[in-house]
């Protein structure tokens, strides 16, 4: 990998030693492809050969981490510019590249695909969203914010709104919607690492993390650039080839995207078969006898807790007076132990599971129909229109909250000042939509791939003959995979498995019956994607504190040497911080990723877009814009998630605090309007910016015009 660290003569010109360090990065990279894929068929003949399935999830664990870890030995450096912008020589297309893998995190890789399974034509929101936001990226802020130049986006922001309030705020900011993508994904890290190793949840956060650590913390966005081109090559083969199998496999043609259709029509034909079974229909009828049970529990609390102790207690009397056997007293004594404490906790339990068998006692497990476009009828009912208003309004608020967000994350945002000019600038955005296009294009058609084969070859298998894949994740987290035999006829329905979106693509293998290689691939790509996007936030965090706070604004006569020290050693902290709130599981990864582009929505859209187009927007209309902006955005989610709810002791009913039906992972919807209002009432009243800062907007606007522009 010398390339990687191949420094140009200073004979050249820019333009030629620009051209040889793209030519060394084709060879290196190429063989490196070449490689890879010569170690994915070595393992394929070692496993036909007998390697066990664990060794081959251990090999593909310790060789991608040992990989990434000695890129990023060889890319360490403590040159300020080497460290914070991967010295501005990245050319387009490897910045494109690497752009991708920063993007396609833990939630494009894993939530995707996962996601559309579950929700159908809803999901496609986050595919509009996330794609159409790069079309903000390249019109509105990458190439201006390349062209001022400097490391971050406080850094503009402290230079736009002349000072160090903007500076802070623009800090917070980074760090709050970096901290909520990163926890997301170092939990997407320990849910592969223990799918690959076996090791419990918590501890396999920790391993993931070392992984995580080794590039951001040697190299900075050196080391992080070129493990992201790496991590790119593997997770772009690895999301491919089991997608393409199962379209040969069903159809027989090696295209899914073409296929998808076709597909999607046989989905819901076999969806209409499901909903009219009469199994199907007896499951349902089960989950909504436990709903109106718990229903009637709810209702007089106490009283229900101390008649069911009652008689979990008797069972066991009863047991042990019929000397019964051990199994069966242990049993019933463990059931009398799990039982609530208190009428608190027996209400909180209680509720949750009603939540669950109310969304279990609907056709098709509580999915809706893959094709329908949104929940409800708008000739139906009250209650339908009502629904399928809603259902709209949030399909619609998330797209846009998506886009924008897209437009305003920092660590996408950095990548663009690592290109050697503003044109390059251009070019990488372009080359970014369309590495992240191959994967998009293709999530839709493996949702629908995956749920034909869930719905044709999982339904209505015999119980002691499931797939061995069922079993391995049920270890793994039951919470993700369970199946229950619910009405006791010893086939399995679909009302009887309960499925989560985040191990959809990494079961995809097993679910197509590929060899177990190929999932170890898969749950590679997966760590790949995870370990790519961690890596820039953590250096996003940590270049905020580093660069920003620390030599911005406390010691500006701090050594290069002292602020990269500085800035290794907060992002091990920000890193050992962001696993421990990992390991509480604190909402799936999805909603994480999505509530950090609410939070980069609103906090820096606003303040980004008026700084470059509008000079009069002035340094208090900025603060006051993005504390508002991202102030409601927070209110909104703390009073509306249940997660943070619970955090901040909000115990008003959530329907009270739900503005228009609008959810929690959309409340960037009411910050973005409102910071724009506040930015343009606040400086419309306030005294217009300094001459030297309109003139730093006519040259990031304008680079070839030195007339004054309005």
């Amino acid at each position: 990998m010398a390339g990687l660290s191949f420094d140009t003569d200073s004979g050249l010109s820019n333009k030629e030693a620009n051209a040889a360090f793209k030519k060394q990065l084709n060879k290196v990279y190429g063989w490196y492809t070449g490689g890879f894929l010569v170690f994915v068929v070595a393992l394929a003949i070692l496993e036909q050969m007998g390697m066990a399935r664990s060794t081959i999830g251990l090999v593909f664990l310790l060789a991608t981490v040992a990989l990434y870890a000695g890129i990023g030995v060889m890319s360490r450096t403590n040159d300020a510019a080497e460290y914070y912008v991967a010295g501005r020589r990245v050319p387009a297309i490897y910045n494109g590249m690497a752009t991708g893998a920063d993007w396609m995190s833990a939630a494009s890789f894993i939530g995707m695909a996962g996601t559309l399974y579950l929700t159908g034509y809803g999901g496609l929101a986050f595919i509009m969203g996330w794609t159409g936001g790069y079309c903000l990226v390249a019109l509105f802020l990458a190439p201006y914010l390349r062209k001022f130049g400097q490391f971050t986006i406080p850094d503009f922001l402290g230079a736009r709104y002349e000072g160090n309030a903007a500076r802070l705020v623009g800090i917070l900011i980074a760090i709050l919607c970096s901290f909520t993508y990163v926890v997301a994904q170092i939990y997407g890290v320990g849910l592969i690492t223990t799918r690959l190793s076996g090791i419990p949840f918590e501890i396999g956060i920790f391993v993931g993390l070392g992984g995580i650590l080794v590039c951001s913390f040697l190299g900075g966005m050196r080391a992080v650039t070129w493990t992201q081109v790496a991590q790119y090559i593997i997770l772009i083969i690895a999301y491919m080839i089991p997608v393409v199998w199962l379209s040969v496999k069903q159809t027989g043609v090696p295209i899914p995207q073409a296929i998808y259709g076709f597909q999607l029509q046989k989905v819901t034909e076999q969806e209409k078969r499901l909903i009219d079974d009469p199994k199907e229909k007896e499951v349902i009828a089960i989950f909504k006898k436990q709903s109106d049970d718990l229903a009637a529990k709810l209702k007089d609390v106490p009283a229900a807790l101390k008649a069911d102790k009652d008689a979990a207690a008797k069972k066991v009397e009863d047991l042990k007076a019929a000397n019964a056997p051990l199994a069966e007293v242990q049993a019933a004594e463990k059931a009398l132990a799990s039982m609530p404490k208190d009428d608190a906790s027996a209400k909180d339990a209680w509720t949750k599971a009603k939540a669950a068998a109310d969304a279990r006692a609907k056709p098709l497990a509580g999915m809706p129909r893959h094709a329908a476009q949104f929940a409800g009828n708008p000739d139906g009912d009250a209650a339908a229109q009502k629904a399928f208003n809603e259902s709209r309004r949030n399909f619609l608020a998330l797209v846009f909250c998506l886009m924008v967000g897209t437009a305003a994350l920092p660590h996408i945002l950095m990548r663009y000042y690592t290109t050697p000019s503003v044109k390059e600038a251009r070019q990488s955005v372009t080359w970014s939509l369309f590495f992240i296009f191959l994967l998009y294009f293709t999530a839709p058609a493996l949702a629908v791939l995956v749920k034909y084969e869930m719905f044709t070859m999982v339904v209505g298998t015999p119980f002691d003959k499931l797939p061995e894949w069922i079993a391995a994740w049920n270890r793994v987290d039951p919470a993700l995979l369970s199946v229950v035999d619910v009405n006791k006829d010893g086939i399995l329905q679909l009302g009887e498995i309960r499925i989560g979106g985040d191990i959809i693509v990494l079961a995809t293998p097993a679910i197509a019956g590929l060899p177990y290689v190929v999932s170890g691939m898969v749950a590679a790509g997966g760590l790949a994607a995870a370990l790519s996007t961690a890596d820039g936030l953590l250096l996003t965090i940590a270049n905020a504190l580093s660069h920003d706070l620390y030599y911005k604004m406390i010691d500006p006569n701090a050594s290069t040497s002292r602020r990269v020290m500085i800035s290794k050693v907060l992002l091990l902290v920000v890193a050992l911080a962001a696993a421990m709130v990992a390991a509480q599981k604190p909402a799936d990864i999805l909603f994480l990723v999505s509530a950090a582009f609410s939070f980069a929505a609103a906090g820096f859209f606003p303040a980004l877009v008026l700084g470059i187009f509008w000079k009069r927007a002035s340094k208090w209309g900025a603060v006051l814009g993005m504390v508002s902006g991202i102030g409601i955005t927070f209110y909104y989610m703390a009073t509306t998630q249940p997660w943070l709810r619970s955090v901040f002791g909000v115990t008003s009913p959530v329907a009270d605090n739900i503005w228009w039906g609008i959810s929690p992972i959309s409340a960037g919807v009411f910050g973005v309007p409102l910071g724009f209002a506040v930015i343009i009432i606040v400086s419309l009243i306030t005294p217009a910016p300094k001459a030297e800062v309109q003139e730093l907007v006519e040259h990031v606007r304008y680079p070839n015009l030195n007339t004054s522009r309005a």
